[in-house]
């Protein structure tokens, strides 16, 4: 507890801007709107640096965080119930995904694992443009099987990375 409490107490803003500088942002927004004219689905990515004292002193982990922040950007508000979140707390190096349960009844928590696992090693080689992109591209693969684009395709959320 005390390791984690000085890990996120510890973790600057900064650490956020050297893993994803602007180039990165860019990259990761243009590969999510790529894929997303592929399929009907949403996709959003959120980085945060840490979490605050009272969050910690809670106990609160990576997928509470997740679940919370799928909730506040409404990432659950789309026409198919296809929403995905791939959200990435930097101060444990942790990622989630959430899916809403349009998606979700389609894919196993154990492949959502394995796409984290995925992008989890880009990180530890220090590659995390890398880890996104794949994390994408995994989303992505699911959700061109179960919901390949058909006419009109709506854009419903921002395909702009979120930093909080």
């Amino acid at each position: 507890m005390v390791k984690r409490l000085l890990r996120h107490w510890l973790a600057p803003q900064r650490q956020v801007e050297r893993c994803f500088p602007p180039t990165a942002l860019v990259a990761i927004e243009q590969a999510i709107r790529a894929s997303e004219t592929r399929h009907l689905g949403e996709i959003r990515f959120v980085v945060e640096s840490a979490l605050g004292s009272i969050e910690l002193l809670r106990g609160m982990t990576a997928r509470e965080r997740a679940l919370e922040v799928f909730s506040q950007l409404r990432v659950w508000d789309t026409e198919h119930n296809n929403g995905v979140l791939i959200f990435l707390l930097l101060a444990d190096r942790e990622v989630e995904i959430i899916a809403d349960r349009g998606i979700d009844t389609h894919v196993s928590e154990i492949e959502w694992a394995r796409i984290c696992h995925e992008m989890e090693g880009h990180f530890a080689r220090g590659d995390h443009l890398a880890g996104i992109l794949a994390g994408i591209h995994g989303v992505e693969m699911h959700l061109l099987r179960h919901y390949p684009a058909s006419g009109a395709n709506l854009n419903e959320l921002t395909d702009q990375p979120t930093v909080l």
